[in-house]
């Protein structure tokens, strides 16, 4: 038995190399404008962190090496301000926990009943949900505020209660969480009805467990909002012992002379923004694929 010759099919490997070429490019040319971009970012963060370990007159000085090196901003930050560090991060921490919970729990129910439930109005409430997106908070402060003085939750512990209420659910998680469940195809709720499982059972056992990113996306967008937030702690916090960081970096640097005292200044910029940076280092992937998947549909 002989043999027989196969042809070798070949193809234009000129106009292959040219076309990989242009994409190798293409790709090189984003790499690098991300890369640029991402130091840009980066620079004031570890520009903060150098300033933190330097004197005073030296942090006025463009040096990357602190002359000499010294630990008294750090000091003073953890040590000496009034109210302490660790009470303004206990503050803000509360809040921010406290108020990304609500969001989760109020979003998912109403992002899901605008998803999947038929009733009246249903869109035009949903664009009434998304119009509150652009309405400024300072338009609704004095009506916010004598409504929450009113029933005494502008003093004592009811401090807390008042940033956590009118913080407790946004139109932004309303929305990405909707999306999210839109993109879930419907057979997975149908074949649960067919068990015999009800609407909150379907939303707790199986629609919850699948939108994780969402969650994800939504808890990382809540928590640094909350925890970078100024305006509403700045108003319905009155006691300085309730002061979160935002308001206690801010006095810190327009009271006491200290508002060219750069160390210390930067040595609280800097713990202020660690917990961010940890929680979206470690949750950046559930925040790009929540993100994503929220606008699949719409």
């Amino acid at each position: 038995m002989t043999d027989v010759a196969r042809p070798v099919l070949s193809t234009p490997t000129g106009a292959r190399h040219v076309g990989d070429t242009g994409a190798v490019w293409r790709r090189r040319i984003a790499y690098t404008v991300l890369i640029t971009y991402a130091v840009l970012m980066f620079v004031p963060f570890a520009w903060s962190v150098i300033t933190s370990f330097k004197t005073l007159p030296d942090a006025t000085q463009l040096t990357v090496v602190p002359q000499p090196f010294t630990v008294a901003g750090w000091d003073y930050a953890f040590n000496k301000l009034t109210p302490s560090l660790p009470v303004l991060f206990l503050n803000s921490t509360v809040i921010a926990t406290v108020v990304t919970l609500t969001n989760l729990a109020l979003g998912s129910l109403a992002g899901y009943a605008f998803a999947r439930l038929q009733f009246p109005g249903r869109e035009l409430l949903f664009l009434v949900v998304l119009a509150t997106l652009m309405i400024p908070d300072q338009l609704r402060l004095v009506p916010v505020y004598l409504m929450l003085n009113g029933v005494g939750l502008t003093r004592g512990i009811g401090q807390y209660i008042g940033v956590i209420i009118v913080l407790a659910i946004s139109g932004t998680s309303i929305f990405l969480l909707r999306q999210y469940f839109l993109s879930i195809p419907r057979d997975l709720e149908e074949a649960a009805r067919i068990d015999g499982a009800g609407f909150f059972t379907t939303f707790w056992r199986v629609m919850l467990p699948l939108a994780g990113p969402a969650l994800s996306a939504v808890a990382i967008l809540q928590f640094q909002g909350t925890w970078n937030g100024l305006f509403w702690p700045l108003i319905l916090l009155q006691d300085s012992s309730h002061y979160t960081l935002p308001i206690g970096l801010t006095l810190f640097r327009l009271a006491g002379g200290f508002t060219t005292n750069w160390p210390p200044l930067m040595a609280v910029v800097v713990m202020a923004t660690l917990p961010i940076l940890v929680l979206y280092i470690f949750f950046q992937r559930y925040f790009v694929e929540g993100i994503a998947a929220s606008g699949v549909k719409g």
